[in-house]
Formats: C-alpha cells, structure tokens, sequence
C-alpha cells in the first residue's frame, strides 16, 4: 500500500475517520459543517494523504509542507502501522516535520517519540481551539540542517 492523495469526493471518508476519533470522545464542539469546509479546503489543497484497502479508507495525514495538521487511523485498521506508514511517506518527502498535540494525549506523544519525534515547547494551551495545554513535536532527517 502507498499512500495517494485524496480528491473532493474522499471528504465524506475522511470525515468518518475524525469523527470517529473526535466527536465519539467528545473532543471537537465545532459544528459538522466547519469540519467538512476544512477538509474540502485542505484536500482541495493538496495536503491529504490517505491509505485504504479493498474495505475503505484506512487512514490520513494532513500536512502543509513541514506541519503535520492531522494523523487519524481508522479504529478498524488501529496497530496495522498505518499510522507508522502515513508519517514514513512524510518523512521521504520531507527533511523536517513538526506538530502539535495536547499534552494529555499520552498515546500520540508516545508514537511521535517512537517515530523519532522530540518534544520541544509546553503551552498551556493559549495557541490552540481548545485553550488545553499542548506539546509542538519536531523530527528532523539526520543530517538536515
């Protein structure tokens, strides 16, 4: 499987994908509407990236140059390593990657740091939606200045 860019008409996949992670954990208090613009903006962009198999979309990745904006895995297709396989594809394509997590997200920080990620600055959460503390991440290729 290679990851391959989404077109206008993955959006409704790619939203069953964060929804399932963020409205089913009540994370997002946005409206659906806000999230559907945003993923037609980015995928329209350009900067989602996606796996699927013969059963559906698997999993994306949302990146803008060196900012990962978004990595969801479909809970079906959880420990498979497409998440691994999704930030791998970034990593060729990319000397440097950085991203923001809430610091309560303990899972996600430990696959970052798995993936050769280091923690660099702790907000109390004043730059992002939520007002929750969070954590930028950075990877750098050995080598990259």
């Amino acid at each position: 499987m290679t990851p391959r860019p989404a077109r206008p008409w993955h959006v409704p996949f790619l939203l069953t994908i964060l929804w399932l992670h963020t409205r089913a954990e009540g994370e997002v208090s946005r409206p659906w509407l806000t999230d559907a613009q945003l993923m037609a903006q980015v995928t329209i962009r350009g900067w989602v990236r996606f796996l699927r198999d013969d059963k559906g979309m698997l999993g994306f990745i949302v990146r803008d140059g060196v900012r990962v904006h978004a990595l969801y895995v479909h809970p079906r297709a959880q420990g498979m390593g497409i998440g691994r396989q999704l930030l791998r594809d970034a990593m060729e394509d990319s000397p440097r990657l950085e991203l923001w997590t809430l610091q309560s997200n303990h899972m996600a920080r430990a696959f970052y740091l798995a993936q050769g990620f280091r923690e660099t600055v702790h907000t109390a959460g004043e730059g992002n939606d939520e007002g929750l503390p969070d954590v930028q991440l950075v990877w750098q290729k050995e080598g990259a200045a």
